[in-house]
């Protein structure tokens, strides 16, 4: 099954806290492109991805980011489409991860489509990051 969208993740220098035992944050600014069967564009350069590691050592990236680009047909049309992206995990994820999406869009025809349930595939490939997400069956 073809992803939705896939996001090409461009990351940018990290800025770290280390809180030691009581557990540390990661901030990862980037941009992007991003295809797909009914999108494609950029990752606009204000994304970021914010990873917490609590006490108990779990993790929650929540990445929140704005596509800018054009819908495919049958949709058509300049548009933008805002994702917040969140995963928990035991440690470090295991590869590909799973996260939960949701989404905002300015389109109307991807409006109605994109507020399905949808999840997330995250993998590091010869290219960099990807997150393909697909419709949750």
């Amino acid at each position: 099954m073809a992803p939705v969208l896939d996001v090409h993740v461009i990351t940018r220098e990290a800025c770290e806290l280390n809180a030691g035992a009581a557990g540390s944050v990661v901030m990862i600014p980037f941009g992007g492109t991003v295809t797909g069967t009914v999108f494609e564009g950029i990752v606009e350069p204000c994304g970021v991805d914010t990873q917490v590691v609590n006490a108990a050592g779990v993790r929650h990236m929540s990445a929140r980011y704005m596509l800018t680009g054009h819908a495919l047909p049958p949709y058509s049309g300049d548009c933008h489409i805002y994702i917040e992206n969140n995963g928990w995990f035991q440690g470090n994820p295991k590869m590909p991860f799973t996260t939960v999406p949701s989404f905002i869009t300015d389109h109307p025809g991807l409006r109605e489509l994109l507020s399905r349930p949808f999840i997330g595939k995250g993998s590091v490939e010869e290219d960099g990051l990807h997150i393909r997400f697909y419709e949750a069956e």
